[in-house]
C-alpha cells in the first residue's frame, strides 16, 4: 500500500510539473508577442491544416500591420460589436457572463457567449475552437497573462491582425482587401461595421450577409461612435 501511494504521489508530482512547465510555455509566448507580431495561431494552424486536406498547396491570406494602420472605424466598431466594456474590465466581463449564462439556461441550449475579446485572443492564439471546462480554465489563465502583460492598445492590435474573416483569411488587413479591395486603414463606417458583425461566423458570413446580419451592421454603425478605444 505504501509503495503504490508512493508511485500516486510522483505520478501527481509529475502532472503538476508537466502543467506548470506548459503554463511557463505560454508565457513565454505571450511575453514574446508584447512586442513580436505572431506569425501563426492556434486557429491559423487549424485552418491550414483543413485547408490543406482539400488542396495541399493551400495558404492562409494573413498580412500583419501596425495599429495605427488600421482603421479606427473598424477598432470602434469591434469594440462595439465584441466587448462594448474592453477599456474598462480586466478581461472578463461579469454582468456580460452572467448574462449569458442566463440567456442559455432560459434556451436549454448556448446560444450567446460572454467572452472578452481578451478571452477571444487568448482562444485564437493558443487553443482550439472545442467546448469543454478544462479548455475554459485554461482560457481563463492565459487571459489574465495576457491582461497583466500586455496594454490594450497591444491587446486590440494582435487581436484585429489574427482573427479570422473568412475561410482562411486573418487578420484586418487582409479581410479589408478581401472583402472590399482596400485597406484595412480606409475602411469606412458601414465597411467596418460589416467587417465586425462577421466575427462571430467569419466563413458563414463570407460570401453573404442575411438580413439580420445586415440590421445588425446597421446597428453597430449607430452605436460604434460611443466605443472608447485605445489611442
Amino acid at each position: 500500500m505504501k509503495s503504490l501511494m508512493r508511485m500516486l504521489k510522483r505520478v501527481l508530482l509529475f502532472a503538476i510539473a508537466i502543467i506548470l512547465m506548459y503554463q511557463l510555455w505560454l508565457f513565454g509566448w505571450i511575453l514574446w508577442w508584447k512586442w513580436n507580431p505572431p506569425q501563426s495561431t492556434s486557429f491559423m494552424s487549424i485552418r491550414l491544416a483543413e485547408l490543406r486536406d482539400k488542396n495541399p498547396r493551400a495558404k492562409l491570406d494573413y498580412q500583419w500591420v501596425a495599429y495605427e494602420k488600421i482603421s479606427s472605424n473598424l477598432k470602434r466598431a469591434v469594440v462595439s460589436a465584441e466587448d462594448d466594456k474592453f477599456m474598462e474590465h480586466d478581461g472578463f466581463d461579469w454582468d456580460n457572463i452572467e448574462r449569458a449564462l442566463k440567456k442559455n439556461q432560459r434556451k436549454g441550449k448556448r446560444v450567446a457567449g460572454g467572452s472578452t475579446i481578451s478571452q477571444q485572443l487568448a482562444k485564437n492564439l493558443f487553443l482550439s475552437p472545442s467546448r469543454s471546462y478544462i479548455r475554459k480554465i485554461q482560457e481563463a489563465v492565459i487571459t489574465v497573462m495576457i491582461e497583466s502583460l500586455w496594454s490594450k492598445r497591444r491587446i486590440l492590435e494582435v487581436y484585429l491582425n489574427v482573427v479570422e474573416w473568412g475561410n482562411g483569411v486573418f487578420g484586418a488587413e487582409a479581410g479589408a482587401r478581401r472583402h472590399f479591395g482596400q485597406s484595412a486603414a480606409s475602411l469606412g463606417e458601414y465597411q467596418a461595421a460589416r467587417m465586425a458583425v462577421m466575427l462571430p461566423s467569419p466563413r458563414r458570413f463570407e460570401k453573404s450577409l442575411p438580413a439580420y446580419a445586415r440590421e445588425h451592421a446597421e446597428s453597430i454603425q449607430q452605436r460604434m461612435h460611443y466605443s472608447e478605444v485605445p489611442r
